[in-house]
């Protein structure tokens, strides 16, 4: 039973498109032929990046929600009930991360191969939040090794989709998990050299909880899971108090939330004589430009771990990883 006041609750509107879209579902999706293309649809770019380093020639990707896009809130468009009706298969994430077309998914998997990859996940790897009782924090990627369990649910789905490409996936995901296991040792060394007492990351909402489980930080977001939730003034002055009592002197704003609740954080500290400065900006739900660095899960994680030590007072090289960062990015 969901609640009134769930902000993940799908509004009745959304529930409608998804029924009525289902009505326009022709036809069963074959398996692709060997001399195919197979045709991929992912909703989220994490997803559609993992696709592509596994899938390789063998596939063509496209991912539904681009850089800033909010996959909480997204509601599928016209166009992208074309495209998801066409496609050989659909990649989505689960976890009622795209809360607002899971019912359209239902629908599409009467007559399409539907996988959510996140939905595999052993539930003793998942968080929960006290917040949203029964409800699984969706934001996997944020721990790179967690990461890998869903690369490789993602290479099951492609080599179910097309079993001629079986071996070249697996493959290819080897390789890739090579190098997700190295950013994971990075990111571990990275973040190591911030101080103790520095190790709180506050951000616009919860999407870090794996991260700081991964990497040893204490994580406050002013909104929930969802960013479907709203920030009372009562929380943002919480918040405040906190910041100025445990003398914290950064917070991070997100590519695909407003700043709003951040900037009224760092005014409300400035009132009572403490400096908060804005140490950068995180993705968390969507990646950076598509053909960038940031643009890969790669990029965005080395991104997002080089920020968030080097706003801390860890002495990291602003190039990151690879030394591929783009200032300012």
């Amino acid at each position: 039973m969901k609640h009134a006041n769930d902000p993940f609750r799908p509004t009745r509107r959304a529930a409608l498109i998804g029924g009525l879209s289902g009505l326009a579902l022709l036809g069963s999706a074959p398996l692709a032929l060997a001399s195919e293309t197979l045709n991929v649809i992912a909703t989220t770019g994490m997803i559609a990046d993992a696709a592509r380093r596994v899938g390789g020639d063998l596939v063509e990707v496209r991912a539904l929600m681009g850089t800033g896009v909010d996959p909480h809130g997204y509601r599928q468009t016209r166009s992208d009930i074309v495209a998801l009706t066409r496609a050989d298969l659909v990649l989505w994430h689960g976890l009622y991360l795209e809360a607002q077309m899971e019912r359209f998914f239902e629908d599409l998997s009467r007559k399409r191969s539907v996988v959510a990859v996140a939905d595999s996940l052993p539930k003793d790897t998942l968080l929960s939040h006290p917040d949203y009782e029964g409800r699984f924090d969706p934001h996997v990627w944020m721990d790179p090794e967690t990461w890998i369990a869903v690369v490789d649910e993602v290479t099951r789905a492609l080599s179910e989709a097309r079993p001629d490409g079986a071996e070249s996936f697996a493959r290819n995901a080897d390789a890739y998990k090579i190098e997700l296991k190295q950013l994971a040792t990075y990111a571990a060394e990275v973040v190591a050299q911030v101080p103790d007492s520095q190790r709180v990351l506050v951000t616009a909402h919860d999407a870090f909880s794996y991260f700081g489980r991964a990497f040893g930080f204490e994580v406050i977001g002013i909104q929930g899971i969802s960013t479907n939730s709203e920030a009372g003034l009562n929380r943002i002055s919480a918040l405040v108090d906190e910041l100025v009592d445990r003398k914290i002197g950064a917070v991070f704003v997100e590519t695909s939330v407003s700043d709003r609740n951040m900037r009224a954080l760092v005014e409300g500290a400035a009132a009572q004589g403490h400096e908060v400065k804005i140490g950068g900006s995180l993705y968390s739900d969507a990646m950076g430009e598509p053909g960038s660095y940031e643009g890969t899960y790669i990029g965005m994680i080395d991104h997002n771990v080089t920020t968030i030590a080097r706003a801390l007072g860890a002495p990291v090289n602003a190039g990151g990883m690879n030394g591929k960062l783009t200032q300012g990015s």
